[in-house]
């Protein structure tokens, strides 16, 4: 009698702390909850904080976390080997020296470079000269100084259609890194695309994480987009008070409301004008001056 009535209380405990615990689908849709809760659009740093520093590398991360600013987004691209690499553009020409170095390798697509050769390459000098020696990072070492600032992201499948599969890729190296766990899918991490095949890919693989799709999709399509999106995110240029409440109005995957971002907002008008029309968050390359028009 002693161990069956220990065994009920056990039971009893586990089944109070299931009903108390949020499961993995709830969890998913708090990543900006906590931080639009008091009205204030979310701030994130595009391509890090990219105004004071070049984007996409660990600096612009860290100018971010100097900043005060949580959120960070980035870009990611995969190498001709298989590497997952943080940069914008599908050729390295605009923000590294890859024309100087490897002179014969036009156009100097990211896919036709291994990351050994990448990892050569000057990603800081374009931006000026005290940058000099920036790299671009591995998605992984990305990850670490994000983690290490306690930073959250905002993570861009740029490209898709040019490296098939690349959704894997991703998933695979946040888990190896700790980002697929509880703390990090509830409120750290996002992923997005322009590609809605590519955004639905890693909902139906990892229907935990929150997903974003960059885009201005008809009002009549949200219902359609809200089957496999968390986000809808459009260029702030085509923004509407009509278009973010119809958004507003449908659920997402996980059961919430869905929240809109608008990208690219820099200056302290553009920000006051898009907090206005209902926008939950604000992608820009000058963080500290999106978050001071703001107050």
């Amino acid at each position: 009698m002693k161990t069956r009535s220990s065994l009920t209380v056990v039971a009893a405990l586990l089944g109070a702390a299931l009903l108390v615990a949020p499961s993995a689908a709830t969890a998913a849709g708090q990543a900006h909850e906590a931080d639009t809760r008091h009205g204030r659009p979310l701030v994130i740093a595009h391509r890090g904080a990219s105004a004071y520093a070049p984007e996409n590398t660990l600096a612009a991360v860290d100018r971010a976390h100097d900043l005060g600013i949580d959120w960070v987004e980035n870009d990611v691209q995969r190498t001709r080997d298989g590497e997952l690499v943080v940069i914008h553009d599908d050729t390295l020409r605009r923000t590294t020296d890859a024309e100087r170095v490897f002179p014969d390798r036009a156009p100097w697509k990211v896919k036709d470079f291994t990351a050994a050769e990448i990892a050569r390459l000057d990603a800081g000098s374009w931006f000026g000269e005290r940058w000099a020696g920036a790299r671009v990072p591995t998605l992984s070492r990305y990850l670490r100084s994000v983690e290490a600032n306690g930073q959250k992201l905002l993570l861009e499948i740029k490209s898709p259609e040019l490296y098939p599969g690349i959704e894997g890729d991703i998933l695979r190296v946040l888990r190896a890194e700790g980002w697929l766990d509880r703390s990090h899918v509830a409120g750290r991490l996002v992923v997005q695309s322009f590609a809605a095949d590519s955004v639905r890919t890693v909902h139906e693989r990892r229907p935990e994480i929150t997903t974003g799709f960059l885009g201005t999709p008809e009002v009549a399509d949200l219902p359609d987009y809200a089957a496999f999106t968390d986000q809808i995110n459009p260029s702030h240029t085509s923004l509407t008070t009509a278009h973010i409440a119809a958004a507003h109005r449908l659920k997402g995957p996980h059961g919430r409301p869905l929240t809109v971002n608008t990208w690219t907002v820099d200056d302290a008008a553009g920000a006051v004008r898009v907090r206005d029309l209902g926008v939950d968050g604000i992608i820009t390359n000058s963080p500290d001056v999106v978050r001071d028009a703001l107050g």
